[in-house]
Formats: C-alpha cells, structure tokens, sequence
C-alpha cells in the first residue's frame, strides 16, 4: 500500500530521476537507507518506471497537434487504424462531442498538413478539428525543457539508448557501457541533461496507483494563455497541458483515481484566474499512448 512518503518519492522523481538518495531523503525526512529500499520497491512493485525521456525536437518532431474526430458507425475500426500510424502517438475513444480523439506529433506544420489530409480521409471520418500545441508545459512521456543547440556523437547516443532504458543507471555501469572514464560518461550525461536532450523521469502506472480516471479538456481564457498554462502546470493532477491555437486556448489531460477526485481537480481547473470556457471529454478507452518520445535510438542515430 502505497502511503504519503512514496507519493511524495514519486513526485520528486518525476521532476528528476537521477535525484540522489540523500537528496530524496532530506526531502522526506527519512534516512539515506530507508529511502533506497522504498525506492527499489516501488520499482519492483511496478509503480513506477524511471527512464528517459528524450526530446521530441532531438528526433525532428517539433509539432504536436491534438485532432478530434467526428465519426460515422463504430469507432473501433478507426482506432485501430489510428494505432498503426506512425505519427500518431496517443488515440482514444471518448465520450463527448467527439468520439475519437489523437494526438500526433511531426517535423513540421507541412507535415502536420498533410497528417491531417491523410486522416481526414480515413474510412468513417466524418471531419476533424485540430488543437495546434505552441508550447508544451507538462507531457509525462516527452521533455518538455528547452533544448539547446548540442552535437551529438556515437558515444552520446549510445549513453542516451542506456538512460532511456534505466534513468538511474549508475555513472560506473554507463561507463563499462560505452567504454569511458567514470568521470567521462559522468560529463557526457550532464551535458545531456542540462542541454534538454533527455530527461529522466518517473514514468507512474495509473493502474498500478488506482489512478484509471482520464479526462481531457480544452479552455478558452481571458488574457495570455501562456501565463494560464504556467499556472495550471502546477496541479498535480494534470499530466499533460499545452498551450496554442484552434478550437482553444490550452489543452490539457486530467488523472485521478476515482471520480470524485477527478470531479474535484475539473473544478479547480475551472476556478483558476483567467479561464473562460470549458469543455471536457471522457477518455473510455486508450488504444495508443506511445511513450519516452516513441522512437527506438536505432531509428533517431541510424
């Protein structure tokens, strides 16, 4: 059973995986060794996985949008169609105006152009509308931080395929891995970190935490949407936001582990300074959801 001290673990981890058991610790209030058990615990429970999380820009997928569909007859069939392509990375049934929704993410907006020619003709698809992100200011399986301009070399990539893998991987056991110094692969590993090109994280199992309540939602706001979007990446409950132009202003997923719970962060979602209008869609059932980026490092480095 997992109690205040894991949530509080979890959230400190999902802001840096790589955190050190002593930092943990000290945010806790619990000792270095109590910490490492609770950690691997959870790991092994399936609570959370610690990877990272590479930068969509790294890959050439700069542009997200969020498509939501208007379909004729069953939604299954396009569901599955929507899983089989490759821009895609989350598709769901959902109960609202729309019965579908997607996300996809691409190179560029000609790219996104021509995605969205290509799904609106799709067997069922009655038309779409697209939510174009600007900014992204919480994604669970995807950097969000700036990236810098950095070049990368073979020995990099090699270092980032083994933190997608393990984020907590030790700087000795990076080392063995590419065949550096310690002290090399520990440079090589900040620098990737602080120039944004992968972040570890805690990846945390909705299931596993009771957390099965998934609800999306776009606002309109008063004023600059990108001060909103700042303020709404604070609530815990948001696991994804962006701000940017279409039908709204700021899009965004709430999770929450029973429906109480998610009817109470809907409301502090619509309480913030600055929201207009809401609309909110049940997600029933997720096909898709592609995480950490959604590129193997042997398609990215070749």
């Amino acid at each position: 059973m997992l109690d205040a001290v894991d949530a509080a673990l979890m959230r400190a981890l999902q802001g840096d995986g790589r955190a050190t058991f002593q930092a943990l610790a000290d945010g806790v209030g619990l000792s270095r060794t109590a910490v490492r058990a609770r950690v691997r615990q959870l790991v092994r429970s399936g609570a959370v996985r610690i990877v990272g999380v590479l930068h969509a820009g790294v890959v050439g997928m700069d542009v997200l949008g969020h498509v939501s569909f208007r379909v004729s007859g069953p939604v299954g069939p396009l569901l599955e169609a929507l899983a089989e392509r490759e821009a895609v990375t989350f598709a769901a049934q959902a109960a609202g105006r729309f019965p579908a929704v997607a996300q996809v993410r691409v190179a560029d907006d000609a790219a996104l152009t021509k995605e969205l020619s290509e799904l609106r003709s799709m067997p069922g698809v009655d038309g779409v509308e697209v939510f174009r992100a600007n900014a992204v200011f919480k994604d669970g399986y995807s950097s969000v931080r700036e990236l810098r301009d950095v070049e990368l070399d073979a020995l990099d990539w090699r270092l980032v395929r083994r933190l997608l893998r393990d984020g907590r991987a030790s700087y000795a056991d990076l080392a063995r891995q590419v065949g550096l110094s310690q002290a090399a692969a520990r440079s090589r590993v900040v620098r990737l970190l602080d120039s944004g090109v992968v972040h570890v994280t805690a990846l945390v199992d909705p299931v596993v935490l009771g957390s099965t309540e998934r609800l999306g939602f776009g606002l309109r706001c008063r004023g600059d949407a990108e001060s909103l979007g700042a303020a709404l990446a604070n609530m815990p409950r948001i696991s994804f936001l962006s701000t940017g132009f279409g039908r709204y202003d700021v899009l965004g997923t709430l999770t929450a582990p029973d429906r109480r719970r998610l009817v109470e962060a809907l409301e502090e979602v619509r309480a913030a300074p600055g929201v207009a209008y809401v609309e909110c869609w049940d997600h029933l059932s997720v096909r898709k959801e592609r995480r950490g980026g959604g590129h193997t490092m042997e398609e990215v480095s070749g």
